[in-house]
């Protein structure tokens, strides 16, 4: 089901200039994410969110009641998808893998590499790149570093020279 209404929902949500990052069904709610380069802000959040009801009323794909949320992937952006997993190489992230796989079950590093079936990680404290299946993975996410290489991703650094600035403030 969530095949199709991302199938329905991708080309209204790529005419509003965004691209569609994931659909999920949970509890009720129907979460849509959406995202372009820069980021998204609120008018274009209001945007999708008009486009996708439209959408929805035509099709009726959910039955009973159900809540809709259009939102940004945010800072820490699940990993769910191999197009997600290949966007975020070179990003820090943290893997909870399933029970059955052997070795540490939560790991965090930078993603090397990733391709149809799997990705590389190169966990912290480890030398040689841990090599996973997506299916071995329970949960994935991106994660935000105050004063990293991320931090002033979208604002070219604005962030992280504030910081420095002020850290180099002498007190009386």
């Amino acid at each position: 089901m969530v095949e199709d209404l991302s199938a329905a929902l991708h080309p209204v949500i790529e005419a509003a200039g965004l691209e569609l990052v994931d659909v999920e069904l949970r509890s009720g709610v129907l979460q849509v994410t959406v995202d372009r380069a820069g980021g998204v802000d609120l008018a274009a959040l209001t945007e999708a969110n008009r486009a996708v009801s439209a959408v929805l009323d035509e099709l009726d794909p959910l039955p009973g009641r159900y809540s809709l949320e259009v939102s940004s992937p945010g800072l820490e952006r699940p990993l769910r998808t191999p197009s997600h997993f290949a966007r975020a190489v070179g990003s820090t992230v943290t893997v909870k893998t399933r029970p059955q796989v052997p070795g540490e079950r939560r790991l965090r590093g930078t993603l090397r590499s990733a391709d149809d079936e799997g990705f590389e990680l190169a966990v912290e404290g480890v030398e040689v790149p841990v090599r996973l299946a997506y299916g071995d993975i329970d949960k994935a996410r991106t994660v935000f570093e105050w004063g990293g290489g991320q931090a002033g991703a979208g604002s070219g650094g604005r962030a992280a020279d504030k910081t420095e600035k002020r850290k180099q403030v002498a007190t009386p």
